[in-house]
């Protein structure tokens, strides 16, 4: 159940960083919060459990990325709940979001929310990213704790193209990670990002393929 202590973080928290929300947006990610929350008893859609701690590491984690959202057709890799995706489709409503997913009761969960919340600029995908093939390449293509940074643009590749960037939102620094990217992608900026609530290091690093 979302409580008035969850919609006054998601306001607080959203002003901390510098993330303006209007009351019909405010409205709308705590009403994502309280599907994320009824349908996360059957359906095990995130690891966290504790409806206190969604809003900071769910709803704030996904908008620490806002400022850094330009372009227009917008891909969600390995979605999952919904995050950044959903956020990013309440924020960005004339911007185009689609989330991806393979499992199918995540995606079932992500149309749910779709047609609650009547975001009509997101499109909800249930596929592997390797056999996805959109007709256009997408803009910006976004992953939170999807896989590797190896993986991530490895199995992204196809779906981009060299104006594409692509946000990978990590914890902990993941140097380890960078020195596995693939020859023909290069890192754009890094920034450590400062998730109000979340105690853990948040990192947020851009892309581009140079060939």
């Amino acid at each position: 159940m979302v409580t008035p202590q969850h919609a006054e973080e998601l306001s607080t928290g959203a002003r901390q960083l510098g993330v303006e929300l209007s009351e019909a947006q405010h409205a709308q990610l705590l009403a994502y919060l309280a599907l994320l929350i009824k349908w996360n008893k059957a359906y095990n859609l995130t690891a966290v459990r504790n409806p206190d701690e969604m809003v900071s590491r769910h709803l704030l984690d996904s908008l620490s990325v806002m400022p850094f959202i330009h372009s227009e057709r917008w891909l969600d890799v390995g979605s999952g709940g919904g995050m950044p995706g959903i956020p990013l489709a309440i924020l960005h409503p004339h911007k185009q979001v689609t989330v991806l997913d393979s499992n199918g009761k995540k995606t079932r969960f992500l149309t749910q929310v779709k047609l609650e919340l009547k975001l009509d600029n997101l499109q909800v995908i249930h596929k592997r990213v390797e056999e996805f093939q959109p007709e256009l390449p997408f803009t910006g293509i976004v992953s939170r704790a999807f896989s590797s940074m190896e993986n991530f643009t490895n199995w992204t590749r196809h779906l981009g193209d060299a104006q594409t960037q692509w946000l990978a939102m990590k914890g902990l620094h993941p140097a380890d990670e960078l020195v596995a990217l693939p020859a023909d992608f290069k890192v754009d900026s890094e920034q450590a990002l400062t998730v109000p609530g979340c105690q853990g290091q948040r990192h947020l690093l851009i892309l581009r393929r140079t060939a």
